[in-house]
């Protein structure tokens, strides 16, 4: 199963050594090579389609069809004979008989992303086929067994539209078989240094760009950035740096409009704060108990900074004039004690 991870892995192309995104990538690994459904929940652009390749390619039926449908990008009427297939005359358009992705995915994997997206009378039919694998096409009436392995994703919140009464509760369960969440980019920002380097890599022998760096103010403004498109946002800001770059390095000029005027507020924000605190007397008192150690004395600055910034990290992140990654990284190793010695 190892060696067929080290084969298959490029296929995901999921990049990253943060224990949250490591951990999603381990529980995909682990449910691989069985048939059991698969649902994989994130906000868009974190990777769950890479995720849903990672599961099929260290699978047993890695040499089987494996065919993808996305249900937010077809029309309501049509999805049930994209899915399912119809019969000659099901319909005014249906001028022949159509086999729908389960079919041509027997045998093989299905990923259904957006399935938050399916209508209700879509998903009784889907319900069927995952419990009882066979299908009848639109306009028909025979009945089709079918061999598929599905996997499935969504970017909402599929309990709570399970709630609203927007999605099936028995399909819910059927489907979260084995859960996986990805988490979103602002969460696991020690990894935006190993994605830029591999986007770089990839877009200057794509372009013929030679760009072989990135500035540190550039790269501060990527880690301080919140990043609501996750991944894919930050794979389209490095493409277009790349192309945009007139120097040998990305500099902060290069990057989108957004993320460069965030970096810029973000500054401006920072200066007016301490200008402010210091104009006004303010301060956060912190009590040591001596003798302390540099890392203690290290630790309970940063521990009453964020309380003075109400548990706002990225505005301690601003006062302490440290980048987010920094700060993420410290929290972290003061909740695994070894910052500590311990």
């Amino acid at each position: 199963m190892r060696l067929k991870s080290e084969l298959h892995e490029r296929h995901s192309e999921i990049i990253g050594q943060a224990p949250s995104i490591r951990r999603s990538i381990e529980l995909a690994l682990s449910v691989a090579d069985t048939n059991t459904t698969v649902l994989i929940q994130g906000e868009s652009g974190t990777g769950k389609e890479l995720l849903a390749n990672l599961i099929h390619y260290n699978s047993g039926r890695e040499n089987k069809p494996y065919t993808k449908i996305n249900c937010g990008a077809i029309p309501e009427t049509l999805l049930e004979s994209e899915l399912f297939g119809h019969e000659k005359g099901a319909f005014t358009d249906a001028r022949t008989q159509r086999r729908g992705r389960f079919e041509e995915a027997d045998g093989g994997t299905l990923f259904l992303d957006e399935i938050g997206e399916m209508s209700l009378q879509a998903q009784v039919r889907l319900l069927r086929v995952i419990q009882d694998g066979e299908l009848t096409r639109v306009g028909g009436s025979d009945v089709i067994k079918t061999d598929v392995r599905l996997i499935a994703a969504s970017n909402v919140d599929l309990e709570k539209a399970v709630d609203e009464g927007k999605f099936r509760k028995d399909l819910f369960y059927r489907l979260s078989v084995f859960p996986i969440t990805l988490p979103p980019l602002r969460e696991r920002v020690e990894d935006i240094h190993l994605l830029v380097v591999h986007f770089l890599e990839r877009y200057t022998a794509k372009t013929g760009r030679f760009v072989a760096g990135i500035s540190k103010e550039a790269m501060r403004a990527l880690i301080n950035y919140e990043w609501p498109g996750n991944v894919r946002e930050l794979e389209n800001a490095i493409e277009r740096a790349v192309i945009v770059a007139s120097g040998r390095q990305i500099e902060l000029s290069d990057l989108p409009p957004a993320i460069s005027k965030a970096a810029f507020e973000a500054y401006a924000q920072a200066r007016q704060e301490r200008a402010q605190a210091a104009a006004s007397g303010r301060s956060f008192g912190i009590e040591i108990d001596l003798p302390s150690s540099m890392d203690e004395i290290e630790k309970q600055v940063i521990e009453a900074t964020l309380d003075y910034a109400n548990g706002d990290k990225s505005r301690a992140s601003r006062l302490l004039n440290i980048g987010r990654k920094t700060l993420y990284r410290k929290l972290e190793q003061y909740q695994n004690g070894d910052a500590l010695g311990e």
